[in-house]
């Protein structure tokens, strides 16, 4: 963010409200409140129903993945401008219905990638010795020293499913190690290394000793492993689930790990998870040997957090003090250069033809100057960032507010 933009930024914020959810590091906090807004941090996730009063007067939301943004919760929150998922995964969102309203999603795609991929690793070994029940047998005072069931992941196979950012960056890390490494993607993905690239989930299955799910939350992933893939797995393979709770039968997976088909699993992500730290939890997975099960965790490492903190509120600060829409997962991009002292208008508008001659025609009768323009576009949504020599009568601004095609009209400096 450049200097003229911080200035922006400050000059916007002394009006608007910031709501922090869910344990988000207080790097995001220091930065909202360096420039001036208005901070309200809670540590636990909120209800349909407590979000929609907590909304009241807020601008720019922070949540993590367990806060869910409905319909009911965007209608309602009439002030919002913004929200910052501070994960990666946005389906927590009505993404649609924020669009529609105007209102920008950001997320971190990048910054906890790294500690997803140890995490990931870091099982692959643990369940390839067995450590989970060894260690837990020597809590309870037996000492089993036994090769049985223990072996070295070299030269064994890992099949991802999933190869965007975390995936791909999974299958450097393992190969380094000596595992071979085979992917299966909906999505035409270059493979990293010797990684190769398999045609179907099932014959991913029928080769992996490991498999490691790196899927979005799209609905179409709800229940994608199940009974069925499980029992096309290898006898005694692995399986870990580091990316959404809703893709993998549970239940389906104990039956197989006590059928003694499967030889462990890595359990991150579930799906039902506890709001708040501290509540009760509950699955079918518990008490099982050799299954490692951690709190949606992947992510959450101190570096991962901070970084997260960090990228999403700039994002935040960029939209509301400068309009960028850079990395937005439901607006057109847009990420304008520096005012540097002229009038800046963003626009927001629904994609049809003539939007932009209109407001270059409007901009010329005021003689207004056109210094820099960006339009993007994206579905049904057009925005356009128009940088002019002098601000345009307040009449001009309010005719484009009002016309049909209009989804919101603001202004730098305000």
């Amino acid at each position: 963010m450049t200097a003229s933009d911080a200035r922006s930024v400050t000059e916007q914020s002394s009006r608007l409200k910031v709501l922090l959810l869910e344990n988000i590091h207080a790097v995001a906090a220091e930065a909202f409140r360096r420039d001036g807004f208005e901070v309200e941090v809670r540590p636990g996730s909120l209800t349909e129903g407590e979000l929609v009063d907590a909304l009241q007067g807020v601008s720019l939301l922070g949540i993590r993945s367990n806060t869910k943004v409905t319909p009911r919760v965007l209608e309602s929150a009439t002030d919002l401008l913004a929200v910052g998922c501070f994960c990666i995964g946005t389906n927590q969102v009505d993404l649609a219905g924020a669009a529609a309203r105007g209102v920008a999603v950001f997320n971190a795609p990048f910054s906890n990638t790294r500690s997803v991929v140890e995490l990931v690793l870091g099982e692959i070994l643990a369940l390839a010795r067995r450590l989970p029940e060894k260690t837990q047998r020597m809590h309870d005072g037996i000492w089993d020293k036994s090769a049985k069931g223990s072996h070295e992941v070299r030269a064994r196979t890992l099949g991802i499913v999933g190869y965007g950012n975390i995936g791909t960056q999974l299958s450097n890390v393992a190969e380094s190690i000596g595992m071979h490494v085979v992917f299966f993607d909906t999505a035409d993905r270059l493979a990293h290394g010797n990684a190769r690239r398999v045609g179907s989930l099932d014959e991913l299955l029928a080769e992996a000793d490991v498999v490691s799910l790196h899927v979005d939350g799209r609905p179409g992933n709800a229940g994608l492993f199940g009974a069925e893939q499980f029992a096309l797995m290898k006898q005694g393979a692995v399986f870990i689930n580091a990316s959404r709770g809703m893709v993998v039968d549970d239940e389906a997976l104990r039956d197989h790990i006590l059928s003694g088909h499967l030889s462990g699993a890595a359990i991150d992500v579930f799906p039902t998870e506890p709001k708040a730290q501290g509540d009760a939890f509950e699955s079918p997975l518990r008490g099982l040997d050799n299954v490692i099960l951690t709190p949606h965790v992947g992510g959450s490492t101190q570096e991962a957090q901070e970084e997260i903190g960090s990228f999403v509120a700039t994002k935040l600060r960029g939209f509301v003090g400068a309009g960028a829409t850079a990395l937005s997962v439901n607006l057109p991009e847009v990420l304008p250069p520096p005012a540097e002292g002229a009038f800046r208008m963003g626009y927001l508008h629904r994609n049809v033809p003539g939007v932009l001659a209109s407001i270059n025609r409007t901009l010329a009768d005021t003689g207004a100057n056109i210094i820099d323009q960006m339009l993007s576009t994206r579905g049904e949504y057009g925005y356009v960032v128009t940088d002019s020599s002098v601000a345009p009568p307040e009449a001009t601004l309010s005719a484009l507010r009002e016309s049909p095609e209009a989804i919101w009209l603001r202004t730098w400096p305000a």
